[in-house]
């Protein structure tokens, strides 16, 4: 069975009967009947499907919000505004999708010569249960754009989620967007099916390989966003009091449970005194509790896993030098409740250089000078995002060229938005979403040569 417990109250909500083989593989074959009307569908009419899509999003963000946060902790502000960020991906590609995938003309000798860019077919998403629904969105909707159809794989924790966003994507024509109530084994079966066309993975970097394994046998496109480590790298000259608001943002929201929240705090040595004390009196004025609450500023971790893990994780921190500075532990009540967490840590633990820690518990690590700062921030094996915080634009673009990561930001947090690729290096994948770059992940890029008769 596949369940749908509440995190803030441990109790079971639904629970489902994952599909028969028979059923996904019937499934596999409805999507590939539609799949040449939908490619061959004028893109402009693909499009005013998603301006739809985007009102029915925002007509229904509060409903659509209160299921995020029941099934998985999110606090209901942040939830909404998860909604609302889905419409906005589906505006943008239904305003730019027509452009992106113009035929482009490349001069050359011959009498004509251009790239067209056509869909694959059928493209598996393997989606997390962090953003339920902009996981999805981010990854369907340029996909959809640009002809392919789409299979979901959602994960298990989120069963209702993945549902509620099938219905919406009913503005389809049929079985363009399918949702697959499966569970991880089935996994396998879907992408070497010979209709499958491609793959897109959010999750983890273990996940990633095995999927990654199995696409490469198949030899099918595949695109993966396996988490971060993302570095906070704060200057001598940063503003204290506007980078700590920041970076309590980026840590904590979500519960810590976001694969660009800041997980390694690397503050230079003349401004560590301010920063912790400063760190620490705004981690104490945020609210946790009930996630439907809207003051509430940190829920439950969505699984009692997940808790366990980030408690062992910190115990680890601890053993290899590290020092709590604020909070540590579980909260003893019902739900999957943690402490809001600072600790300062060894540039060197291994835990915090090797691990994703996905939970709200920050590192503070001290760097002596500039050049340590970009050394430890590149200690990791992930490279997904990173943020710089200083008053001289100047020198933290320096900084940012040096930094081994997919996305860098200056002087604000990181997060994904239409207009620009995201995506990650190292072990924290390869491809990208969104922008024009996303929408031709999954496409076949045509070169056609015309030459004199």
């Amino acid at each position: 069975m596949i369940y749908s417990i509440n995190p803030t109250t441990e109790k079971i909500m639904k629970k489902f009967k994952p599909f028969s083989e028979k059923q996904v593989f019937n499934l596999i074959k409805e999507v590939n009947s539609a799949s040449k009307k939908w490619s061959n569908l004028d893109i402009k009419e693909r499009c005013h499907y998603f301006k739809k899509i985007s009102e029915t999003l925002k007509k229904n963000s509060k409903e659509y919000g209160e299921i995020i946060t029941k099934e998985m902790g999110k606090p209901i502000s942040q939830s909404i505004a998860e909604i609302e960020k889905c419409s906005l991906v589906c505006e943008y590609y239904a305003k730019n999708a027509r452009k992106f995938l113009s035929d482009e003309i490349i001069k050359t000798d011959y009498k004509k010569s251009y790239v067209k860019f056509q869909p694959l077919g059928i493209i598996l998403g393997i989606m997390p249960w962090n953003f339920p629904f902009w996981q999805v969105f981010r990854f369907a909707i340029p996909t959809l754009a640009a002809g392919n159809c789409v299979l979901i794989k959602h994960a298990s924790n989120v069963p209702q989620c993945a549902l509620k966003i099938e219905e919406i994507f009913k503005e389809l024509p049929k079985n363009v967007f399918k949702n697959l109530l499966i569970t991880s084994d089935m996994v396998k079966l879907i992408v070497e099916n010979d209709l499958v066309d491609g793959v897109s993975l959010t999750g983890s970097v273990e996940a990633g390989k095995k999927i990654g394994e199995l696409a490469g046998r198949s030899i099918k496109k595949i695109v993966l966003e396996l988490g971060g480590n993302d570095p906070f790298i704060v200057l001598k000259d940063a503003d204290i009091n506007y980078t700590c608001d920041k970076g309590i943002n980026s840590r904590f929201r979500n519960c810590g449970q976001s694969c660009i929240a800041a997980k390694r705090f690397i503050v230079h040595k003349d401004i560590k005194n301010e920063f912790k004390n400063k760190f620490i009196e705004l981690t104490q004025k945020l609210v946790v509790g009930d996630p439907m609450d809207e003051k509430t500023n940190i829920g439950p971790l969505a699984r009692s896993d997940l808790r366990d893990n980030l408690e062992n994780q910190i115990k680890q921190i601890i053993k290899s030098g590290g020092k709590i500075l604020i909070g540590g532990k579980r909260l003893e009540k019902s739900g999957y409740f943690f402490e809001p967490t600072l600790i300062e840590a060894k540039k060197n633990n291994k835990v915090v250089i090797k691990e994703e820690i996905f939970g709200p518990a920050a590192n503070i690590i001290i760097a002596k000078n500039d050049n340590e700062l970009i050394e430890i921030a590149n200690m990791t094996k992930f490279g997904l995002g990173a943020s710089i915080w200083s008053r001289n634009l100047k020198k933290a673009e320096k900084i940012a060229n040096k930094i081994e990561a997919g996305n860098v930001f200056i002087n604000k947090m990181v997060s994904s938005d239409p207009r620009l690729p995201f995506g990650g290096i190292k072990n924290s994948g390869y491809g990208r979403e969104l922008s024009h770059y996303g929408i031709k992940e999954f496409v076949n890029i045509k070169s056609i040569i015309v030459n004199k008769s």
